[in-house]
């Protein structure tokens, strides 16, 4: 399999990254250690996570899919076949030890996160949104001591605009400080102009990686809701009620008549995303090895250009 490198940096990944937001949500240990064992027997490498996962469960704290990655680790002896991808600066509610960017923070954060993951390093440590009320110099000076101590190989940015993102990079250029070698956007044949209209560009511009999350919409993309009825399918059903439009219907018709030919609907829509000159790597969660399976499929599609262009079509924005 073909790896492809992250912006500048010395990192390869593998053409999908494995969401684990879903550790300690929808997916047990049990069941966890099973689909990353499979992950990475089918050649694939890279693992997201963040330190907020998945804090929104009650009686979570955060930190819960890290620990578990943390105890695959462990348990598999697999760290050195394995890229891992965390973020630092979402608020992970009353019991958290802070929130934002400030370099107090990221250092407390990332001592943390290495205890859970059981690891000395995290190959990428990731902004994961933007804090306005810390100066760009001072996160990026703080991601580079952690560089220097050897706890980080490279950073990112996640959910951050190009404004923002530009201004960041252009603080590492003349501040002689690490640059944010990757973007995680939201970003999916239906949630494109976001990303589309303004970072893409710049990225490419840039050489930034991008690892793109929300890469099957929800779920949506694999033709799983379909109606007000199907939201009730798993837990992540409802924030797929936004999808159920004239648009979204025409999107699903699209990837039903690409699949005729191609496979299934998740494919066609990971494979659209692995077609696009920006795309690194899609970020997709898997809950059960048949998933897994078809997430594996979908980095092998080489969808021919008259799909590629039927699908950009029907899901103009």
């Amino acid at each position: 399999m073909k790896k492809r490198r992250l912006g500048n940096s010395s990192l390869e990944i593998s053409p999908w990254a494995f969401g684990g937001n879903v550790f300690g949500w929808t997916v047990d240990e049990a069941a966890a250690f099973r689909l990353l064992d499979r992950f990475v027997d089918a050649g694939f490498n890279f693992i997201d996570t963040a330190d907020v996962y998945s804090h929104w469960i009650p009686g979570n704290q955060g930190g819960e899919s890290e620990a578990m990655i943390g105890r695959w680790l462990k348990a598999s002896g697999r760290r050195q076949r394995v890229l891992i991808g965390t973020k630092v600066g979402m608020d992970m509610g009353p019991a958290a030890i802070g929130k934002g960017l400030g370099a107090v923070h990221i250092t407390r954060s990332i001592e943390a996160s290495l205890r859970r993951l059981q690891t000395d390093y995290v190959d990428l440590y990731q902004a994961h949104e933007d804090d306005p009320t810390t100066p760009q110099e001072e996160t990026l000076a703080a991601f580079g001591m952690l560089i220097g101590a050897g706890k980080v190989r490279a950073i990112g940015a996640s959910n951050y605009n190009a404004t923002r993102l530009a201004a960041a990079l252009d603080v590492s250029r003349r501040s002689g400080l690490p640059r944010f070698e990757t973007l995680q956007p939201n970003y999916n044949l239906y949630d494109r102009a976001g990303f589309e209209e303004a970072l893409e560009p710049l990225c490419l511009k840039e050489g930034l990686g991008v690892i793109c999350y929300f890469s099957l919409a929800r779920g949506f993309l694999t033709g799983k809701y379909r109606s007000e009825a199907d939201l009730g399918k798993s837990a992540r059903g409802a924030g797929c009620a936004k999808y159920l439009t004239p648009r979204g219907f025409a999107i699903l018709a699209a990837l039903d008549e690409a699949a005729r030919l191609h496979s299934t609907p998740g494919r066609v829509a990971i494979a659209w995303l692995l077609a696009r000159p920006a795309i690194t790597a899609p970020i997709a969660s898997a809950t059960t090895i048949e998933q897994l399976d078809d997430l594996v499929a979908a980095t092998s599609l080489d969808l021919d250009q008259g799909a590629i262009e039927q699908l950009t079509a029907a899901s103009k924005y």
